[in-house]
C-alpha cells in the first residue's frame, strides 16, 4: 500500500518550490493504489507544467518495487465543485449555485468570502409592499461553509 504522508509531502514540497500559488484541492488513493492528485492555483490556471512537475516529484520518488501505483495530476476543472476556500477566493466576482445541506439552493455572485462562511449577492424580482408589481431588487444571501452540501461555478456563455 502507497503511504499517504509520503506522497503528501512530495507533492507539498514540489508546491512549495514552484511557489506559484498551487494548492492541492484533494487527494484520494484507491485500495489498488490509484492516486488521484487535483490541483489548483490562487490566481490564474493550473498550467500543465504544474501538473507535470508535481507528478515527477511523486513518480521519482516512490519506490514502485514497494508498491506498484496509478498517479493521476489535473487541474481542479470549472465543472467539478468547489471543494476549498480557497476556490471560494479564486471565484469572487462570479455566480455560484450553492446547494445546501438543509435541500434549499441559492444562486448568486460571490462577493466576500470569510474563514467560516460566504456572502453572496443575487437581483431578484420581488414584490414589494405597497407595489402593484414585481421590482429587481438585491438579496444577500450569508451562507456558512459548514451549511453547504455543494457549490459549483455558473457558467454562461453570454
Amino acid at each position: 500500500m502507497v503511504n499517504r504522508k509520503e506522497i503528501e509531502l512530495l507533492v507539498e514540497e514540489r508546491i512549495q518550490e514552484l511557489d506559484n500559488g498551487l494548492y492541492v484541492v484533494e487527494m484520494t488513493i484507491s485500495s489498488s493504489n490509484v492516486i488521484r492528485i487535483e490541483i489548483d492555483k490562487i490566481s490564474g490556471g493550473v498550467t500543465v507544467s504544474d501538473c507535470v512537475s508535481v507528478s515527477r516529484n511523486v513518480e521519482h520518488n516512490l519506490d514502485r518495487e514497494k508498491a506498484d501505483f496509478e498517479l493521476h495530476v489535473s487541474s481542479a476543472g470549472l465543472d467539478k465543485p468547489i471543494r476549498h476556500i480557497n476556490q471560494y477566493i479564486k471565484n469572487v466576482g462570479r455566480r455560484v449555485h450553492v446547494a445546501k445541506k438543509d435541500g434549499t439552493a441559492v444562486e448568486g455572485e460571490i462577493v466576500k468570502v470569510s474563514d467560516d462562511k460566504i456572502i453572496l449577492s443575487n437581483d431578484e424580482m420581488q414584490l414589494l409592499e405597497g407595489k402593484k408589481r414585481k421590482e429587481k431588487v438585491e438579496v444577500i444571501y450569508e451562507i456558512m461553509l459548514t451549511d453547504i452540501k455543494e457549490a459549483n461555478i455558473v457558467i454562461s456563455f453570454k
